[in-house]
């Protein structure tokens, strides 16, 4: 390959990475605005509703599990290929869905599709990256934050929509949606990877899990991820019910959150390239979990701080994936993969219990404090939200001793 050629290929896998990464954010985040009208289409109960979100994490961990596998076969972009074009076709599935178990089949497949997006993005952006990995990463994870952000507001509009004297229903926001993975497909298609690249030597699952170094990157990454879904899931509700917030400040708020989210990505990654990824991680978590516990103490005041919390989460997971590809280059794939499916299983027990906590801490609070133990409670999930912040950032300090004992610091 010459050197013009090898130069178009990288302009075109990087096209084909960040059209990706836009589309994986729009299409995750187009359920919220619908689920109330897939509900009183179908006429299903709130259980109902329940397992069509909880099947969503399951198909995302079962993408994540084995994607790794089928790279090694197929090769990792071909894993992007066929998660991008399956969908696609679940896009149509939904919106011919007859009934209930149509659907959450298709949701199944839907998120399978985002799980193998997840590794096999995860595998291509760290492998054509080599130069400045830190700042094409979080720029590559911008793109997902800006389609997340679109998210919501291209659902209402299509939803809003008319057609042949006809609103369209949640149906064609599926339909639409979905259909935009062609966009990325074409660029996969035409970019190519190295066979070096997809593969490799590995070495194999229970000879990385036995690396305490690993444990350390799945501690960081699991509290950290944790802090930035809690913080977007709980942040309204706790606004309106434990200060008082209109639903449209709350909404603001969650969208300033967002905004800061989303722009941290689009500038930090210099300075991670710069100071180096661990420390990076040191600093970002210790801000993640200051900023939410001083939030939860300075009461109405403290909201600002709460918000803030979207700068300090933004660069946690493309600067955990810088590291793992400096730190486990001969097993990226596998690594990703064990480490995101780790991490992924930890979000769903610790949302679990989060949710457990803020009830019983409810039931607990109104009998002592009446009304206003409402808003307690869901001051203490959001402190203790902080407190995973805190938890990630002492893991981030275990893990840059090791690696500076170990000559691996970066």
């Amino acid at each position: 390959m010459t050197t013009k050629t090898k130069k178009f290929n990288f302009i075109i896998l990087s096209i084909a990475v960040f059209m990706a990464f836009s589309f994986f954010g729009l299409s995750e985040n187009i359920r919220g605005p619908t689920l109330p009208r897939i509900q009183a289409d179908f006429g299903i109960s709130e259980f109902q509703l329940g397992l069509l979100l909880a099947i969503n994490s399951l198909g995302y961990l079962t993408g994540c599990s084995f994607t790794a596998a089928l790279g090694r076969k197929i090769g990792i972009k071909n894993c992007l290929i066929t998660a991008l074009f399956v969908m696609a076709l679940c896009g149509v599935a939904v919106f011919y869905a007859p009934n209930y178990i149509v659907l959450l089949l298709s949701f199944l497949f839907i998120s399978i599709g985002m799980g193998m997006m997840e590794i096999s993005l995860g595998v291509i952006a760290a492998t054509i990256f080599k130069k400045r990995l830190g700042t094409m990463l979080n720029l590559s994870h911008f793109f997902y934050g800006a389609g997340s952000i679109f998210a919501p507001i291209a659902a209402i509009g299509i939803m809003s929509a008319h057609f042949d004297g006809q609103i369209l229903t949640w149906r064609y926001v599926f339909l639409i949606i979905l259909s935009c993975a062609f966009i990325p497909l074409i660029p996969a298609l035409i970019g190519r990877l190295s066979k070096q690249t997809d593969n490799q030597k590995k070495s194999g699952y229970l000879a990385l899990l036995k690396k305490p170094v690993l444990w350390m990157v799945i501690a960081v990454l699991s509290l950290g991820i944790l802090c930035e879904l809690g913080t977007g899931s709980w942040l309204i509700i706790y606004l309106e019910r434990a200060r008082s917030f209109s639903s449209e400040n709350a909404a603001l708020a969650l969208t300033m959150f967002f905004v800061g989210f989303t722009l941290t990505r689009l500038l930090i990654g210099p300075l991670a390239d710069k100071i180096g990824f661990v420390n990076t991680l040191v600093i970002v978590t210790g801000f993640t979990g200051f900023v939410l516990v001083t939030g939860v103490l300075l009461g109405n005041s403290g909201v600002p701080f709460i918000v803030a919390t979207g700068i300090g989460v933004a660069p946690i997971y493309p600067t955990v994936m810088a590291l793992i590809a400096k730190l486990f280059p001969d097993e990226l794939d596998i690594a990703i993969t064990v480490i995101v499916t780790i991490m992924g299983s930890f979000i769903v027990i610790a949302n679990t219990l989060l949710g457990g906590l803020i009830n019983q801490a409810r039931v607990i609070f109104t009998e002592i404090y009446g009304e206003a133990g409402v808003g307690m409670a869901y001051s203490s999930g959001i402190l203790f939200i902080g407190i995973c912040g805190f938890g990630a950032f002492i893991a981030a300090i275990i893990l840059r001793r090791k690696l500076k004992r170990n000559n691996q610091l970066m």
